[in-house]
């Protein structure tokens, strides 16, 4: 199954978007895949302001988050894979929503179930 992350960064850039707010992504810096400033990064994370008339050129698709933006007068492109965003919210009020941790720092998912065995049933337990 594919992650919901992308789908909810989305949906709650829209609604920020929508309300007039300023959209803030915190993402992982350190994880693979991540291109970001380097010198605006602290203690792994970086802010990144989404705003619409902050940035240009904005995709946010399932595999990549990708827009260019001026830092300290200079433009970038910034591409950063929706596992690497920690949350996003607004920057006025702090509405949003955080992330939990999804995979690994190796870029594999964290304690992946092993797929079922066919011929084995679900079933389900009573807990009291």
């Amino acid at each position: 199954m594919t992650s919901n992350r992308p789908y909810l960064i989305r949906a709650l850039y829209e609604w920020l978007v929508d309300n007039e707010l300023t959209p803030y992504l915190l993402v992982d810096a350190d994880l693979p895949h991540v291109e970001v400033p380097r010198e605006f990064v602290e203690e792994g994370r970086i802010v990144l302001n989404v705003n619409p008339r902050a940035i240009s050129n904005l995709e946010l698709g399932n595999e990549w988050i990708r827009f260019s933006a001026r830092f300290k007068g200079v433009l970038e492109d910034v591409i950063v894979p929706p596992v690497a965003v920690l949350g996003i919210y607004a920057k006025e009020n702090g509405q949003g929503m955080l992330f939990a941790s999804e995979e690994g720092g190796d870029g594999q998912p964290e304690d992946e179930p092993d797929p079922p065995k066919p011929g084995k049933r679900a079933t389900l337990k009573v807990v009291k």
